[in-house]
């Protein structure tokens, strides 16, 4: 699976890179703040493919639930609830993630 967390100014570029080399049929986003002009972008860029957004309430928590089942606290990191602690990375990965499951699951909107 690849993931990464990328800039705003770079991820239309990312996307359309991606969209060539992954034969990518389908994009999937979250429905939260900003999420429309994003999706305006996306549909110019790649007006062939079908866009769905998906309800992203709570993917922040989950995200960080998977990042720490993944990445398990090492030194004293485990002696804290990993409920009480921020992973020490960007984790909007694991995010995007959590929006493809949703999406599969059939939560996703078509637009």
């Amino acid at each position: 699976m690849v993931r990464r967390v990328a800039p705003r100014a770079e991820y239309l570029h990312l996307v359309q890179d991606w969209v060539q080399r992954f034969a990518v049929e389908h994009i999937v986003i979250g429905d939260g703040t900003g999420s429309g002009q994003v999706a305006k972008e996306i549909r110019a860029a790649l007006p062939q493919l079908p866009l769905a957004t998906v309800d992203e309430r709570f993917t922040s928590e989950e995200a960080r639930r998977l990042y720490w089942v993944e990445n398990p606290p090492r030194g004293w990191r485990r002696l804290l609830p990993v409920s009480m602690q921020m992973p020490p990375e960007p984790y909007d990965d694991y995010v995007a993630v959590i929006l493809a499951q949703r999406f599969l699951r059939g939560d996703g909107k078509g637009s």
